[in-house]
């Protein structure tokens, strides 16, 4: 004999009982995403060509005063420029020899009056003001040949 109601687990106190696969998206806390851009889908993503590169060369950028100019190896026998906003936080000799990240697809853009042909990786704390941010390049752990794919 039963002296109180005893509630099965997943019931509805408004509906019948449910299996944990009938639950719904609807159901499920929500995903949480980080603020700022907008998600992209996979094919998007794989669009993006992540190669190794070392920098051969750098230097500041004579037309800008927050851009090094870098003369890069990237793998492909023809070397690559690219212009980075880095110049605050690294002396153009502390990246010769470095092996870094870039986006090797991005169509070439005049910036200052010199070419750039892809954009390094680097993470920073943005939400800072530009004076006390940090801005880390990303660079491989280990060292790897220039042109290496990054996945």
């Amino acid at each position: 004999m039963r002296t109180h109601h005893e509630t099965p687990p997943f019931t509805n106190q408004r509906g019948p009982a449910m299996s944990e696969t009938q639950i719904t998206a609807a159901d499920a806390p929500a995903t949480q995403q980080p603020a700022g851009k907008p998600e992209i889908t996979f094919d998007d993503f794989a669009k993006i060509d992540l190669r190794v590169a070392k920098v051969v060369h750098a230097e500041p950028h004579p037309n800008a005063d927050k851009l090094l100019k870098l003369q890069l190896d990237d793998g492909s026998g023809t070397p690559r420029q690219i212009c980075a906003g880095i110049r605050a936080q690294y002396a153009p000799e502390d990246l010769v020899g470095k092996l870094i990240v870039i986006v090797a697809n991005l169509a070439p853009r005049k910036l200052r009056g010199e070419e750039s042909r892809g954009m390094l990786l680097a993470a920073s704390d943005a939400e800072k003001g530009a004076e006390e941010r940090s801005v880390v390049v990303i660079s491989p752990s280990a060292d790897i040949a220039p042109g290496a794919i990054v996945s």
